[in-house]
């Protein structure tokens, strides 16, 4: 029988995937990148704002090792499936009509930097231990750091990170545009939830459009992706949900504002 490695519920409009094999800090395996996209499809369609996170206090460490030598000894065929799952997961969470956000807390180490780096938003503990740490282990990165990193810290930031290893705190992760907030230890569970809650608070096709705009947008031309937007934001506005909340604001304290 499979072992559960990731858990998912819902909360209200809220969803939530735990990572969960904390005995190995929830080291990447086949199985878990597997389970990490079917959570992220079960999820999507039922709720507006999912959050990843990270049993035992760590997000991921990163590969789980054992399960790489032990595919390593088995050949190339073998070792394909622990990247395609898990680049899979990756990739699909720009695809989600919903905003995923990951919760940061302890290591986030190579793969675990990597999904943290493919989630649409990053909320960090202030004494989260952030790094790319291939080099390190004489490996080079197969989960989208050599890809993604520069595209959101820029190239020089992203190869010397990559090449050094270099531990990043919650702090420089916000500075370098990998995360969106770094919270303090006190309250981290209050403000992760109320940011959740917040997100979840807006009206889903909405959040879908501007997260759709942004994505398509940065792979166009700046008047490409303006127009982009103006074809959208009318689209949506005619729609009945904008309608309403038109209605609403321009009845209540808006109107006067």
């Amino acid at each position: 029988m499979t072992a559960n490695v990731v858990r998912t519920r819902i909360e209200g409009s809220v969803g939530h995937i735990l990572l969960n094999r904390p005995e190995v800090m929830n080291a990447i395996t086949v199985e878990l990148g597997a389970q990490l996209e079917r959570a992220l499809r079960l999820l999507a369609p039922a709720v507006t704002v999912i959050v990843v996170r990270g049993a035992g206090g760590n997000f991921s460490a990163g590969g789980d090792f054992g399960e790489l030598r032990r595919l390593r000894e088995q050949g190339r065929a073998a070792l394909a499936p622990l990247f395609d799952n898990f680049g899979r997961a990756c990739a699909l969470i720009a695809r989600l009509p919903v905003p995923v956000v990951a919760v940061v807390e302890g290591y986030a180490m190579a793969g675990g930097f990597e999904l943290m780096q493919a989630c649409d938003i990053a909320l960090v503990h202030e004494n989260a231990k952030i790094s790319d740490t291939h080099l390190n282990f004489g490996q080079v990165p197969g989960g989208g750091s050599s890809q993604r990193l520069p595209r959101l810290a820029g190239r020089q930031r992203a190869l010397a990170h990559i090449l050094t290893g270099d531990r990043l705190t919650g702090a420089e992760a916000v500075a370098w545009g990998l995360a969106y907030r770094c919270l303090p230890a006190a309250g981290f569970e209050d403000a992760v939830a109320a940011f959740a809650e917040r997100l979840a608070g807006h009206d889903r096709g909405a959040l879908e459009t501007a997260k759709r705009l942004v994505y398509e947008g940065l792979r166009l031309p700046l008047d490409e992706g303006l127009a982009l937007e103006r074809e959208h934001v009318i689209e949506h506005i005619v729609g009945d949900a904008a309608g309403a909340a038109i209605a609403g604001f321009a009845g209540g304290e808006g109107s006067r504002a």
